[in-house]
């Protein structure tokens, strides 16, 4: 987006809806300008030349780390400001080992804050603010050198550039033939006395000026193209944001960013709410589901179950692992060695009951441990207390089994 002088207030060029197009809308004032701002990630607004102090300056080259300093004290000392009421910015046109000429632009800050006042109210402070003379030497005459005529307001503008850089403005009143066949020629020599050479330069007339051109080639002896406006200008390397503006942008894009942050959070927070929400909505429906479910097969469930007691009670009757003569078959294939004896065995419906004597502790543990893992005996819990010691030295033991 470039906000730039127009010959009755000013020019905002924007991007259109096609890609890649560009949109050109004349506005009385920066008041009207304003709503069409709206969305624009990057603005560039150029000033008239009424606004600022341009000057060329030939300086000694210097180290690059001092040499915009020395540029910056020579513009400090033309101007009748404080030095901190000023931003400052230049271009270099030439540089040899010798010399350097440079661009150099100067506003005050009091003039800058009055022009984008409309903008500053609203919170809306550009990327760059450049010299739109600037502009148009870019875009039109980025080599060699080049004069050009065209009006911000009420004011005729002439500028000299050199290798696309602006060297040398005037502003005239008044934009008729006669005034500029007088005007003209003393610009010139101003310029050449700053040493700008104004032979046969490109020359470049407002189209909006089309009647002065033929004045123009007169003067200068060449031909003269008509400028319109540009869609969108060329990029400068001026930049006369004040430091303060520049604090006051990082601030705003913070804020933005941290904003941008809380919305991203609270829509992250929202999210989960209503998932979380849509979860418990989920588990209730499940719930009710599988408790008609439940109900719906209450009886079968408890047929079931009724049917598992019955069978589980008859089971020491009619399952053959539970068969007494099978069960003291599986005890006597667990004894460890014949110093192992059964000396007594019980079983009921909910208890197997086993004495024995054994020439050991030991092996009276040990015969306990191989029915315990016997496979055929897996459908019994089986417990051993600790063995009383006869005074023989034996083991009497009683192992007892339950159904699981």
């Amino acid at each position: 987006m470039f906000l730039i002088p127009a010959s009755a207030g000013w020019n905002v060029v924007r991007t259109g809806p096609q890609n890649g197009s560009w949109d050109v809308t004349t506005v009385a004032s920066l008041d009207e300008a304003v709503p069409l701002l709206s969305g624009a990630t990057t603005i560039v607004l150029g000033l008239p030349v009424t606004a600022v102090l341009a000057q060329r300056l030939r300086l000694p080259t210097v180290e690059p780390s001092e040499f915009a300093e020395m540029v910056r004290i020579q513009i400090e000392k033309a101007l009748p400001y404080a030095p901190e009421d000023v931003t400052t910015d230049f271009e270099v046109i030439e540089q040899t080992e010798q010399s350097s000429v440079v661009s150099a632009v100067a506003i005050h800050n009091d003039r800058l804050s009055e022009l984008a006042a409309p903008l500053l109210s609203r919170g809306i402070i550009p990327d760059q603010v450049t010299v739109y003379a600037a502009q148009r030497a870019a875009t039109h005459a980025a080599a060699g050198r080049a004069f050009l005529l065209y009006r911000e307001d009420a004011s005729l503008v002439c500028a000299i550039s050199e290798e696309g850089k602006l060297g040398f403005t005037r502003s005239l009143n008044g934009a008729d033939a006669t005034q500029l066949r007088r005007d003209i020629p003393q610009l010139a020599l101003s310029a050449q006395l700053q040493g700008i050479d104004t032979t046969s330069p490109a020359l470049f007339v407002d189209e909006s000026l089309f009647e002065l051109r033929d004045t123009v080639e007169g003067l200068f002896v060449g031909r003269a193209d008509l400028m319109g406006v540009e869609t969108p200008p060329a990029a400068t390397k001026i930049n006369l944001l004040p430091g303060a503006w520049r604090q006051r942008r990082e601030e705003l894009a913070k804020q933005a960013q941290w904003k941008k942050r809380l919305l991203i959070a609270g829509g992250v927070y929202a999210a989960v709410l209503a998932l979380f929400f849509a979860y418990v909505l989920v588990l209730r429906l499940e719930t009710g589901r599988l408790d008609r479910r439940i109900e719906r097969d209450a009886p079968k469930t408890e047929f079931i179950r009724k049917t598992e007691a019955r069978w589980k009670a008859l089971s020491p009757a009619i399952d053959p692992r539970y068969y007494p003569i099978e069960v003291l078959l599986h005890l006597f294939e667990s004894l460890p060695s014949p110093d192992v004896q059964i000396t007594a065995y019980d079983q009921s419906a909910r208890q197997v009951s086993v004495g024995g004597e054994a020439a050991s502790a030991a092996l009276a543990y040990q015969f306990a441990d191989k029915v315990k893992k016997h496979p055929d005996l897996q459908m019994f819990q089986f417990d051993m207390a600790a063995p009383r010691i006869l005074p023989n030295g034996h083991a009497q033991f009683r192992l007892e089994g339950k159904p699981k």
